[in-house]
C-alpha cells in the first residue's frame, strides 16, 4: 500500500507545477514545501487542548486557519484543498476518488527573511522592530473583544492553562526539567495568582483581553515588504483569547531565548508606546515564564513521537531544557 506522504512528495501529485517537494513534520502537522507554495495537512491527533481526530474536524480547522491568519497576512493563505485517494494513488486538488484529507495551501515565504533567520545572521535592525511593534500594537488595539473573550482574562480561567502545563510536563521530570525547577515554577505561579489577582481584573476592565495571535514567535514573522505575521492558533480559542501582553510576551521571550535581550527591550519599548501600556512589567514577567514553559512542554512532547529518530529526540531534550531554564531565570 502506498503511503500518502510518499505520493505527495512526488511533484506530479500536487496541483501546482513544481520541481521539488520536501516535507517538514511537527507534532501536529505535515507541511509539504514546493517551489512557490506550501501545503499543510493536520495530523489526526488529539492532545486534549487540540483535537484533530476526525476528518470533519480537520476540514473545519483548515478553514479556521485561513480565516484567522488573513488578519495579519492576508495574501499568504490561499485555499483549502482536498486530498484524494483513487484506490492506488493520493493526489492533491482535483481528481476522481475519495477525499481522505485536506490541506491548507499557502504562499511559500522566503525562509531567509523570517525574523529568526534575519536575527541569526546579525541583520535585525531597529526599524524592523519598530515596524513589528506598530503592526502588533494596532492589531491588539483593534482585535475582537467581547464579554465572552473577557472571561479568558480572569485569573481562574488563565489558571486552566498553567495547571494544564504543569500536569502535562510532570512525566518529563528528570528528562527535560529538574524536579526542583518544576516545583519552584509551580510554586511561583501559584503565588503570582494569590498575590496579583487584581492585575487580571484591571486588564479586563482596560479592554486588554482580545482575540490575539496566540503563537507569536520569531519564525512566524516574515520581514518582507508587507510584513506578514502568520501561523496563528486556530485550534483552540482559549490560546488566542488572551491578554495582549501575553501575546507579545511570546515574541519577547523568543528573542531572549536566542540571546537577543537588547532587541527584546527595543521591541517592548516601541510596542508599549503604540499599545498604550504602562506599569505591566510584573505581568509581562508572568507571561514570559508561561510562554517559555509552554515551549519547553511542546518540545518535550517530541519524546513520545515514534516517527522521530534518536538524534531528533536528543535535540528536543536539549531545546526543552533551555526553555525550562529560561523560565526559571525570569523569576530569579
Amino acid at each position: 500500500m502506498h503511503s500518502m506522504i510518499d505520493d505527495l512528495l512526488d511533484p506530479t501529485s500536487l496541483p501546482d507545477k513544481t520541481q521539488r517537494v520536501s516535507l517538514i513534520q511537527t507534532h501536529i502537522s505535515l507541511v509539504f514545501l514546493a517551489d512557490e507554495f506550501a501545503y499543510k495537512i493536520k495530523k489526526p491527533v488529539n492532545f486534549g487542548f487540540l483535537d484533530f481526530s476526525t476528518l470533519k474536524k480537520r476540514h473545519y480547522y483548515c478553514h479556521q486557519e485561513i480565516k484567522l491568519n488573513r488578519r495579519l497576512s492576508k495574501d499568504v493563505y490561499i485555499a483549502v484543498l482536498p486530498i484524494i485517494y483513487d484506490g492506488k494513488n493520493y493526489r492533491m486538488g482535483i481528481g476522481q476518488g475519495r477525499i481522505v484529507e485536506y490541506a491548507v495551501k499557502m504562499k511559500r515565504l522566503p525562509d531567509e527573511m523570517l525574523m529568526k533567520s534575519v536575527f541569526l545572521r546579525g541583520e535585525l535592525k531597529r526599524e524592523y522592530l519598530k515596524k513589528i511593534a506598530e503592526l502588533l500594537g494596532k492589531f491588539h488595539l483593534s482585535g475582537r473583544s467581547s464579554s465572552d473573550i473577557d472571561r479568558f482574562g480572569e485569573p481562574e480561567m488563565f489558571k486552566v492553562n498553567t495547571d494544564e502545563n504543569f500536569s502535562q510536563v510532570e512525566k518529563y521530570i528528570g528528562m527535560t526539567i529538574q524536579r526542583k525547577d518544576f516545583d519552584t515554577l509551580k510554586r511561583w505561579t501559584a503565588n503570582f495568582y494569590n498575590s496579583n489577582g487584581e492585575f487580571f481584573w484591571k486588564r479586563i476592565k482596560a479592554k486588554k483581553i482580545r482575540d490575539c495571535h496566540g503563537d507569536l514567535h520569531m519564525e512566524h514573522v516574515c520581514l518582507t515588504e508587507d510584513l506578514p505575521i502568520f501561523d496563528c492558533i486556530e485550534f483552540n480559542d482559549r490560546f488566542r483569547y488572551t491578554d495582549t501582553v501575553a501575546d507579545i510576551a511570546f515574541l519577547l521571550m523568543d528573542l531572549e531565548y536566542n540571546g537577543g535581550n537588547a532587541f527584546s527591550k527595543i521591541l517592548w519599548d516601541s510596542y508599549k508606546e503604540v499599545a498604550g501600556e504602562a506599569e505591566v512589567e510584573s505581568l509581562l514577567t508572568f507571561y514570559k515564564v508561561y510562554r517559555a514553559f509552554v515551549r519547553g512542554k511542546v518540545n518535550s512532547f517530541q519524546l513520545d513521537d515514534e516517527n522521530i529518530g534518536i538524534e531528533k529526540k536528543e535535540e528536543a531534550v536539549q531545546t526543552s531544557r533551555r526553555y525550562f531554564r529560561l523560565a526559571r531565570s525570569y523569576i530569579e
